[in-house]
């Protein structure tokens, strides 16, 4: 019997941007049903895609720096000793296109991205100026993967019972990068927003983490009425959460992408600072408002978005 394959694929994130990937992972793994598949990430998405079911091995890159000469011999010898035939570096960074150089020439593997030589390369013009979904389906289609399906994230739903929500709830994200203010609608716009739902028989349940801490607080302090579960969801919950959510709305913030994708209805707001044509959410029912400002959105655009 012949060696058995093994393929690389490499995708560190953020959230959103793993969300996205998971279409290319599942294609992935129909297009190599008997190989053996790693996928190189961070250690915040190990323990979650190891649920997908779709990788033999899932490794943790460190991302050593040039000068940490120590961790990066060792990623060289990891990979050199793998016996990788080919490798979809879905991330296509600079640094992911660097790894191609950590092999021999005389054994380097198929590689499909965009790291200079390499066999498979990603030559579409306009690959910086298209969503994610599409430009990975356009990578994989050139390296002779043409069906990629819609993504699955059945793997991924948790049982939410210990939660105790009631059964007509919509989920809040009123947070997102911190150091990215302008991708925030104001936090009295959403207490105004947690106040409407709630008069119409749908109780608000806040999302987010300690960077979001002020902004919850404001919330609540405004609409009693809230369920604040802020640094008490798994990624696993906000996908079952998603799945029995009336409706959601947020920030371009990575949980919204992964309860878009679950099917939950989402609007999601968008300021000049990034470009919904590039990474908006994807999903069954997904709404985007957009404004140079979020400070100049009003409440009523976004209730005309939602399906009470």
């Amino acid at each position: 019997m012949g060696q058995k394959e093994h393929i690389l694929v490499i995708k560190h994130g953020a959230l959103g941007d793993v969300v996205l990937a998971q279409s290319p992972f599942q294609a992935i793994r129909k297009h190599h049903p008997t190989a053996k598949i790693t996928l190189l990430t961070t250690k915040l998405f190990k323990p979650f895609l190891e649920k997908s079911g779709l990788f033999d091995e899932i490794w943790v890159d460190q991302k050593p720096k040039l000068w940490h000469v120590r961790k990066l011999l060792a990623l060289r010898r990891r990979l050199r000793e793998a016996g990788f035939s080919r490798v979809y570096d879905l991330q296509t960074s600079s640094r992911s296109s660097s790894y191609l150089k950590l092999f021999s020439k005389s054994d380097q593997p198929e590689w499909s991205g965009i790291a200079p030589g390499c066999s498979h390369p990603d030559k579409n013009p306009d690959r910086r100026g298209i969503h994610t979904i599409e430009r990975q389906r356009k990578q994989l289609r050139q390296a002779g993967i043409d069906d990629t399906p819609p993504a699955d994230f059945s793997w991924a739903m948790e049982d939410i019972s210990h939660f105790g929500l009631p059964e007509k709830f919509a989920l809040l994200v009123p947070g997102g990068s911190a150091h990215r203010p302008e991708k925030r609608w104001p936090a009295a716009q959403y207490a105004e927003l947690a106040a409407y739902l709630s008069g119409n028989g749908i109780t608000p349940v806040l999302i987010g983490g300690s960077a979001e801490a002020d902004v919850i607080s404001h919330i609540k302090s405004v609409c009693t009425d809230v369920v604040d579960l802020s640094g008490k969801t798994s990624l696993e919950d906000l996908a079952g959460l998603g799945n029995s959510a009336r409706l959601a709305v947020g920030n371009d913030t990575g949980p919204l992408h992964l309860v878009a994708a679950v099917g939950c209805p989402v609007t999601v707001l968008f300021s000049r600072a990034s470009d919904p044509n590039r990474a908006r959410p994807r999903g069954t029912d997904v709404t985007v408002l957009r404004e140079e400002n979020l400070e100049t959105l009003s409440n009523e655009k976004v209730y005309q978005t939602l399906k009470l």
